[in-house]
Formats: structure tokens, sequence, C-alpha cells
């Protein structure tokens, strides 16, 4: 097994984030997502990963300072948690959940938690697995999403989403609205960019709004802040190559049923 790593405010110029690093079109969001990770590195954020150039890694950070609309007083909440290609079933998630439980301990948290699709949902963890390794659901919304978590400490309280994810929609009813922030390298170029196009191509308002603060982010309307589009008000896909002009209908006709 190939050893782990944390990126911190002193490797991470010279180290991949293991999303889009070979993207030539979305260098700029990768730079945005790493000035991302910079910052937050300094309220507790880990992004640990294998020292290999592969999609195989795990972010987390106190769920106070979560860019996510979650209510989890002295948790980790994990956000991306991704082991993909020939590194499956090879045991690096196992790896990687232990190394934040570990985190978790030593820190005296309650527990972790992280914010999944009740359904798949595209940029999101495997929901299942987590199941298996012990996370219980303990909310969801009618959109799709479900609150999980695993506790460390027995009485612990159980976390709970923030009322503005509760009613599936967003205060914009009226076209393509999109919220999304820096915490993919995929987001931004797409959202600002990809589906500018595409909107225009079909006649259909679109507002895209950045979120910019923690604070504005855990006020979101949808849990997945990393990308989340709306349509006449109505959450409908996490799923950023909606953005495309070649994909937009399929993509929104089958979200749609």
């Amino acid at each position: 097994m190939e050893k782990l790593i944390d990126l911190d405010p002193q490797n991470i110029g010279s180290e991949h984030i293991c999303c889009a690093f070979s993207d030539k079109k979305c260098a700029d969001s990768y730079q945005a997502k790493k000035n991302w990770l910079t910052k937050e590195f300094n309220n507790g954020y880990v992004f640990r990963r294998i020292d290999e150039r592969a999609k195989v890694f795990i972010e987390y950070g106190p769920a106070e300072n979560a860019w996510i609309p979650i209510t989890a007083p002295n948790y980790l909440n994990i956000n991306c948690f991704w082991v993909s290609g020939k590194y499956k079933k090879k045991g690096y998630g196992k790896a990687l959940l232990k190394s934040a439980i570990d985190d978790a301990l030593a820190q005296g948290k309650c527990g972790l938690v992280t914010v999944v699709g009740t359904k798949k949902y595209h940029f999101m963890s495997d929901t299942k697995w987590f199941l298996k390794q012990g996370f219980e659901e303990v909310e969801r919304t009618t959109s799709g999403f479900s609150l999980l978590s695993l506790k460390l400490t027995k009485n612990a309280d159980s976390p709970s989403f923030n009322d503005s994810v509760k009613s599936g929609e967003c205060p914009h009813k009226k076209g393509i609205v999109v919220y999304y922030s820096n915490r993919c390298p995929f987001a931004e170029f797409h959202a600002k960019s990809s589906l500018v196009e595409t909107a225009k191509n079909r006649n259909i308002d679109l507002k895209v709004i950045k979120l910019e603060t923690m604070e504005e982010a855990q006020a979101a309307p949808s849990p997945a802040t990393i990308f989340s589009l709306f349509y006449n008000g109505t959450f409908i896909t996490t799923e950023i190559s909606v953005c495309l002009d070649s994909r937009f209908d399929k993509v929104m006709e089958r979200c749609m049923k």
C-alpha cells in the first residue's frame, strides 16, 4: 500500500489535489481550489491522499467550520472522499477513514459526520459504503440528501441539517439557479463558462451564485455546496456535466422524472 501524505501551506504549491490536475481548461478553477484549501488549513482542515498521481484522498475538518449547512458541534465533517481506478478494493478507503477516526479520537471529538445522497448523487461519497463502516443516517431532506454520523461518544447529540435545506427549494423561482463554491476544481469553470452558453442556447434565465464564505455556505439551500442546480426553484442535480450543452437536456430529463 502506498503511503499517505497530508497537504499543507508549505507543500500545496508543488503537490496535486487529485482532481482536474491535467484538465487545462480548468486551470484557474484548479488554482482556486488550492487557494481555498490554503485558507481552510488555518481552520483545522485536512487534505490527505496517497503519494501517487491518482484520485485517492479524503478531506475533513471541524464541523463548526464546514462549508455545508449542518449543525454538528464537536464533530469532524468529511467532505470529498474518493478511491478510484486500480486502487479500489485494496484497503485505501478504510485506511483513509481510519486516519480521520484516529484524528477525531485524538481531538476528543464526539464523532464524524458526512452528507451523502439518499440515492446516488454525482460528486458525493458512496452512501452504502459509509453505512457498512458503522455510520448511521440521522436525517434526510426532501431533495434527496442524507446526513450520516459515526458517534465516538455514546450520548453525544446527533448532527442535523440547517433549516435552509429542508424545503428542497431555493429563493429564486425562475429558470436555472446554480450555487457553487471553490471546494471543487471543476465547479467554477463549468458554472461560469459552460452553463452560461448552454442556458443562452435555450433562452433560459440563469443565475449563478458563488458561495464566497463559510457563513454563506452554511446558509445555502442545498447541502451540496460544491455544485447544486435548481430549476424554477426546485433542486435538480449535483451533476456538473449538466452545464455542458451536449449533456444538459439528457441530465435534466433524467433528474426531473
